[in-house]
């Protein structure tokens, strides 16, 4: 045996007792012959005598053992420990957690009943257009003539209202504000909170004008502060009835008032208002104030539901002839938030019949519950190269599920992270998949993303790592796939 075979011998025999992996051995064969290489020994090494060239070989091998035991000693265990999909959970059982459903949206019917679970029909609606969401979800429970483009009436003031709460939260404007009263504003007609001409009126009075009286020289008066010209501001408004996905409605004018090009549709209103709801949940609270009073003159809500409902909080009716009563209805019990939306009935006695009726309907029979807070997280994983070691996981956002009632606790979830995360990782990257098993058997996705930013870490982490790395992926398995 030649002193070459000898010290690969030595240093095999050792990985052997402690690992008994084949492929160990083979990658510090491999990794002292690349130091040999490196340090161009080869060349110095064969302009020896045979005896020198063995001895500064076996040397070679021996550096290059020393160094990379060294390099290990503060990760050996990771060598040998390291396994796919490396996650911690940072809470217990989270793969057995009951989960949710943040994106569907499945109307009456569509989903197959649950063992046991008896979903009735949803109740006779006496309106030309209507429709039940989840506000959480987004889940449509039950429908009917949900896209047809109908006159919205004063159920308009609902995205005038989010365009208004959008500037101030963009701190364009703010609640303290002075508008002033136009000729335009002061002269439009319908109902009207009597704001007088030429006035200086903060903006949370002519807000209030607005939403509790449905005042429609409120209205112009906000669309004028907020944008100049009442046309001007129904352009912000298309705009972001765009950007919620309102692909049935197109906006003339803040108020309401019949126009040839105004309308929008019952699924539209409830993913405006869901939209408002979760983006100004404080400003919301206007829309569950009973009456105002300006100019001395008491105003009522024209909501009743308000007062026969302690769980409904907003959020607007709406009149015209050609429009019928309408109303856009929203309330909370327990966790769960339903929207409803009745367009064209008969009196404003039956669009509040129908639209309880709607909202009974869905909190007998449903429930939502959060299955997990957004940006918190869900679970830690190893990131290599990095200025630290562990990942926080989480979804971007809270993850609700919509299930029969009572069916809750059959729903899990589980999930998965990308094998072997190197930095840099910047926050909200996609890292993995939350998997949410519903009762159904139905399993939906949605994205786990990196809740925090991990920079490069040193040029010796990422050295360290390389190497760790190479011995997990080759020797393991794990780089396969």
């Amino acid at each position: 045996m030649t002193p070459e075979s000898g010290a690969s011998f030595k240093v095999g025999e050792f990985l052997s007792r402690h690992s008994g992996s084949r492929g160990v051995i083979k990658n510090f064969n491999n990794l002292f012959v690349g130091v040999s290489r490196a340090l161009f020994l080869d060349n110095v090494l064969l302009r020896n005598s045979t005896v020198t060239k063995y001895r500064l070989l076996y040397q070679t091998h021996f550096f290059a053992a020393t160094l990379f035991f060294f390099l290990i000693s503060v990760n050996f265990s990771e060598v040998f420990a390291a396994k796919p999909n490396h996650a911690t959970p940072a809470t217990a059982k989270e793969s057995a957690t009951p989960a949710g459903s943040a994106a569907s949206t499945a109307k009456a019917g569509a989903t197959a009943p649950i063992k046991g679970t008896v979903i009735p029909a949803p109740p006779q609606v006496a309106a030309g257009a209507w429709t039940l969401m989840d506000a959480d979800t987004g889940r449509v429970f039950a429908e009917n003539n949900a896209d047809t483009r109908v006159e919205p009436a004063s159920l308009t003031k609902i995205m005038t209202a989010y365009v208004v709460f959008n500037a101030i939260h963009s701190g364009e404007k703010s609640l303290t504000d002075s508008v002033r009263i136009s000729e335009h504003a002061w002269k439009t007609g319908g109902s009207r909170t009597y704001l007088d001409l030429g006035s200086q009126v903060p903006l949370e009075t002519v807000l209030l004008g607005m939403i509790v009286q449905s005042g429609n020289d409120a209205s112009v008066a906000l669309a004028e502060h907020i944008a100049g010209t009442e046309q001007a501001f129904s352009d912000l408004m298309n705009h972001h009835a765009e950007q919620i996905g309102m692909v049935n409605s197109h906006f003339e004018n803040a108020t309401g008032l019949p126009g040839q090009q105004h309308y929008s549709s019952a699924h539209d209103l409830a993913l405006l208002s869901k939209s408002l709801i979760q983006r100004f949940p404080e400003e919301y609270k206007i829309f569950s104030v009973k009456e105002f009073t300006y100019n001395g003159i008491v105003q009522h809500n024209r909501d009743v539901l308000l007062r026969r409902d302690e769980s409904v909080d907003g959020i607007k009716t709406g009149f015209t002839d050609r429009a019928g009563y309408c109303l856009v209805s929203s309330a909370k019990r327990e966790e769960m938030r339903l929207i409803s939306v009745v367009m064209n009935t008969k009196s404003p006695a039956a669009r509040a019949r129908e639209a309880q009726a709607l909202l009974d309907y869905g909190f007998r029979f449903w429930e939502t519950h959060r299955v997990h807070v957004g940006r918190q997280p869900m679970a830690t994983t190893r990131v290599w190269k990095g200025a630290q070691r562990e990942l926080a996981v989480g979804t971007a956002q809270d993850i609700h599920v919509t299930v029969p009632r009572g069916s809750y606790k059959t729903v899990t979830t589980n999930f998965e992270i990308q094998n072997h995360i190197v930095a840099p990782v910047n926050k909200n990257q996609t890292v993995g998949t939350m998997h949410v098993t519903l009762p159904d058997g139905k399993v939906e996705d949605y994205p786990l993303v990196a809740i925090e930013e991990i920079a490069l870490g040193s040029w010796w982490r990422r050295l360290v790592d390389m190497i760790l790395m190479w011995f997990n992926m080759d020797s393991f398995g794990l780089g396969k796939g």
